[in-house]
């Protein structure tokens, strides 16, 4: 689905692109998110602007980030269209149209390494405590 059809199927009224962005790393940090990567895959994809990859220490924390991000996005007019996996806490996708965040456990994450997965891809943001775009 190409992301103008995404848009329109969670409406307008919310945040997006670069300012969706920034409150969702602002809610992760807050939560203490850990190896925070932003990933601009505008130019290789049409799904969404940005892909953010993060690590929770454990299943809790991984809940954790992902039922704060989720909270926070209903309150802001821009409910996911989708979260997966928060059931387990091993790795949860959120969809927020513009902005896709995968939340991982350190061993997921070096597992399945989406960082390379998106090599061509330049990485916005890498670490905690690097400024946001």
């Amino acid at each position: 689905m190409a992301r103008d059809a995404r848009r329109s199927v969670r409406g307008q009224d919310g945040p997006g692109g670069e300012e969706l962005l920034r409150l969702v790393v602002a809610d992760i940090e807050e939560l203490k998110g850990d190896h925070v990567t932003v990933l601009d895959v505008r130019e290789p994809t049409d799904v969404a602007d940005y892909m953010v990859v993060v690590t929770g220490r454990t299943g809790r924390h991984v809940r954790a980030i992902t039922e704060k991000m989720v909270v926070e996005a209903k309150h802001r007019d821009a409910p996911p269209l989708g979260v997966e996996g928060d059931r387990d806490g091993e790795w949860v996708l959120v969809d927020l149209c513009d902005v896709i965040v995968h939340v991982m456990q350190p061993a997921t994450r070096e597992l399945y390494q989406l960082e390379k997965l998106w090599s061509p891809v330049v990485a916005l943001r890498e670490q905690t405590g690097a400024p946001a775009p």
